[in-house]
């Protein structure tokens, strides 16, 4: 081989093996969603494709179980632990069942921090809620009293009955009653985030309470569903379907008027901050502790409670002015 050749040869194999080196510098978070196949989870998802394009360093792996449950969680974390990823950021089915994983991979030096759906304290060093509970759980109970200025019944459809963003939101809803005078929770079911169960549920509320005038749903896959329930049964205009949910699943429901208004976050938003956040924090350019500020890119900075849980932004409300707009983002 002529000299030529050889370092031709030595330049291509020095220039892989930097390359490979780089490579393998790049953190690898986890994005941890409650099951694959939710539109809203797949949004959040191009909101973390966005910040790893952003930080140039950073490989997403998106994952999660083909359904909703705990067990199925803590096989993706044991997984995940494995394969020694830098951190995870997960929206919890249970709070409590996946904090003994969570725990271990923070053990392990592994960066986690619970998004969305929140973890128990020991096992995330973090929480990053949508937006403040309180605001959600308020703005849930007041889109469903604005159409009913002389009260009525109104029932909640959730997601499963360990998820813990819908359990703060159903106690927030509460407290706020005495505000909305005449608003009267008659009942609050579980679809546990699936489309059959959902619609299956509110074909149960509408037997069981003829008086029902709205459902409020906080739950992206229960809000859609109730929506066609209440549309299948022939009470549009009867029974008002609000909550949480995506303007480009919901446009139809409100062009029908089976729902007048609904709110939720932008998705992509969230899992953007919540990747920007995991990177800091793995990186050593924040700390998670009771009054940090801590960056998100362009969403601004966090501010830490004493629980070490912050809010991203406040909900957005969405209604036949501007639904169809918003509907072709997300």
């Amino acid at each position: 081989m002529g000299i030529l050749k050889k370092l031709l040869v030595t330049a291509a194999i020095s220039t892989a093996l930097i390359a490979n080196v780089a490579h393998a510098e790049n953190k690898k978070i986890a994005l941890v969603v409650k099951a694959l196949g939710i539109g809203f989870f797949d949004a959040a998802n191009k909101g973390a494709q966005e910040a790893a394009k952003e930080l140039g360093d950073v490989d997403i792996i998106y994952t999660g179980p083909t359904d909703t449950t705990a067990e199925g969680q803590i096989e993706v974390i044991n997984s995940l632990i494995a394969q020694k990823v830098d951190a995870i950021a997960i929206s919890a089915n249970d709070r409590d069942a996946v904090a003994p994983a969570l725990k271990k991979a923070l053990d392990r030096g592994i960066t986690v921090i619970s998004w969305d759906s929140g973890v128990a304290p020991e096992g995330r060093l973090m929480h990053l809620n949508p937006s403040s509970n309180a605001l959600i759980g308020n703005m849930c109970v007041k889109m469903a009293a604005d159409n009913l200025p002389e009260g009525g019944d109104v029932a909640i459809l959730s997601a499963t009955a360990t998820a813990t963003n819908q359990n703060t939101w159903i106690e927030e809803m509460k407290k706020v009653l005495p505000n909305y005078k005449g608003i009267n929770i008659v009942a609050t079911v579980y679809g546990d985030d699936k489309t059959d169960k959902s619609y299956t549920e509110t074909q149960g509320l509408i037997k069981a309470y003829p008086n029902l005038k709205a459902i409020i749903a906080p739950t992206s896959v229960g809000i859609v569903a109730a929506a066609q329930a209440v549309e299948d049964a022939g009470l549009t205009g009867k029974i008002n379907v609000t909550g949480l949910g995506l303007p480009s699943e919901m446009a139809g429901h409100v062009k029908s008027g089976a729902s007048k208004s609904f709110a939720i976050w932008n998705p992509i938003d969230l899992g953007y901050a919540a990747t920007i956040i995991s990177y800091n924090l793995a990186t050593g350019k924040a700390k998670a502790e009771p009054g940090a500020e801590i960056p998100m890119g362009r969403m601004g900075t966090v501010k830490l409670d004493e629980n070490r849980e912050g809010a991203m932004a406040d909900p957005f409300v969405y209604d036949a002015k501007n639904v169809e707009e918003f509907a072709k983002i997300f």
